[in-house]
């Protein structure tokens, strides 16, 4: 057993693959950040809400941030040599994944978390165990894995539609690819990386009578274990190209909504998280699993027991790129603050489809009232993205969560301290901001705990930075456009009046 001088001195490296980079972050055993890199990644969109990445791309841009934080260790001085580097652990965006062959060399790129094509194969996958969904609170969607990979079953090429019926291709989430090349070979997924492909939490395994019915070999789909166990160590090939010490341990991941939640040190019953990057994603804890008949929240299973229920939405930051490309985020901050309300509603969705607070794949970005100026429609991003936050929370809380507890902010945009007190505002809650609120930190944190207790772990490393109160009045300066926001979901039967009527209360 280490010493806690021991547990100080070792290394952990947390890695976060999003939709727009790829982050490395190493921490030691108090929570400080000693080294981190970042590499660009880029996507590929078509018509019918397709969205796709090269997996090659995330090898390349992993060995590049893995280099650059490694480097920084070097920099440090002998105290901090990667020598010490004790393990790793990869988050990703949750649903997606590609196909690779027998060698782990990938067939078909990587289909994205949010690449919503397969509408017709959601509906087959919900009727085929329809029972076992509704018993494990999932509501199949077009963007989940499973569906996906019926369409590909159905609808790719001949030799991948072949490969996927004698077994000989092989499902890789992101994080699972990036560990098999990382370990040199073959590696299990974890339960939450697996849970959008249909792995059963309650059973321990992958559904066969409903893979059956749909035709896929089992074979086709890895091996599943508990976030932070043991799944290889770093091979010859993988430390020539990350920098990382031959021989480390790799531990399963988490998906990325989780890892944030880890970040934040939200693990604990009543705590929530939101992390708003590219996406808006919500993730608390409950000692039971919560049923969301419209099957917007879905519920990962705790790795020291419970259940980490949440959603994910479509909107985010990564509106802001979408709508202002190039703009000077702190002059537009400023000149936003001149704008509030903001005369203008949005529903600031960059592709078609939304799945949290409410599930609407045919759901289209709007635009509706007054326009002052450029900056009356920045503010009105920033206010709307804020407005789906708080409706979230009330439809967890009407869903019996309790949303009371610790609310902490993680993500890019708390970059940001006027979008980060403009969310307090609207919430009409004090919010906590992590000194680190990085997903690459919290698997830095699921390296750290292993096969232990992740809430103690988190517990010793994670450190809050500082608290944002509401100010005083914004409540009610904001709540009729909150109103009006609702009602305009409401009209295009978005949301149900009943729920419109709730959402007005504070959360």
């Amino acid at each position: 057993m280490r010493t806690v001088d021991a547990e100080h001195a070792a290394l952990w490296v947390g890695v976060d693959v999003g939709t727009q980079s790829l982050r490395v972050l190493i921490a030691d055993g108090t929570g400080r950040e000693v080294g981190r890199g970042t590499s660009r990644l880029h996507s590929q969109r078509a018509a019918g809400s397709r969205h796709w990445q090269r997996p090659e791309d995330w090898w390349d841009a992993f060995g590049s941030a893995c280099r650059e934080a490694t480097a920084a260790l070097a920099g440090a001085g002998q105290a901090s040599s990667a020598s010490r580097i004790a393990g790793v652990a990869i988050a990703a965006t949750s649903g997606t994944f590609l196909l690779a062959d027998e060698a782990g060399s990938p067939c078909t790129p990587a289909l994205m978390y949010d690449d919503a094509r397969a509408v017709a194969q959601a509906a087959q996958v919900q009727a085929a165990g329809s029972e076992r969904w509704t018993a494990l609170g999932y509501a199949i969607q077009p963007a989940w894995a499973l569906p996906k990979l019926l369409w590909l079953a159905q609808q790719a090429s001949p030799p991948i539609r072949a490969g996927l019926a004698d077994g000989r291709l092989r499902l890789l989430h992101c994080a699972d690819y990036l560990a098999s090349r990382l370990h040199g070979g073959p590696v299990a997924t974890d339960w939450s990386n697996a849970l959008k492909t249909g792995y059963d939490c309650d059973l321990g395994a992958w559904p066969a009578d409903v893979l059956d019915r749909l035709g896929i070999d089992p074979m086709v789909l890895p091996a599943v274990v508990r976030p932070g166990s043991a799944i290889g160590t770093v091979g010859r090939d993988g430390a020539r190209h990350t920098g990382l010490p031959a021989g480390t341990p790799i531990r399963a991941g988490l998906t990325d909504g989780c890892a944030a939640q880890v970040a934040a040190g939200a693990l604990r019953p009543g705590a929530w998280n939101s992390v708003l990057g590219t996406t808006l994603v919500l993730k608390g804890v409950t000692e039971r699993r919560l049923a969301d008949p419209d099957g917007a929240v879905y519920s990962h299973r705790h790795p020291d027991g419970g259940w980490l229920p949440g959603g994910a939405s479509n909107i985010g930051a990564g509106a802001l790129a979408a709508w202002f490309p190039g703009v000077d985020h702190e002059r537009a901050d400023a000149d936003a603050a001149r704008h509030e309300p903001a005369d203008r509603l949005v529903y600031p969705l960059t592709a078609t489809g939304e799945r949290f607070p409410f599930v609407r794949p045919d759901a289209e970005p709007f635009e509706i009232g007054g326009l002052v100026d450029g900056s009356d429609r920045y503010a009105a991003v920033l206010q709307s993205v804020a407005y789906v936050e708080r409706l979230c929370y009330a439809v967890l809380r009407r869903l019996g969560a309790d949303v009371t507890g610790a609310l902490f902010l993680t993500g890019g945009a708390t970059a940001s301290p006027y979008w980060t007190q403009l969310r307090a505002d609207i919430l009409g809650r004090a919010v906590r901001l992590p000194d680190c609120p990085e997903p690459a930190f919290g698997m830095a944190v699921v390296a750290a705990a292993g096969d232990g207790p992740l809430t103690e772990t988190a517990r010793r490393m994670v450190r809050a930075s500082r608290t944002v109160e509401p100010r005083p009045g914004a409540a009610a300066r904001f709540a009729d456009t909150y109103r009006r926001f609702l009602d305009a979901l409401a009209a295009r039967g978005w949301i149900s009046d009943d729920l419109a009527r709730y959402a007005q209360e504070l959360t």
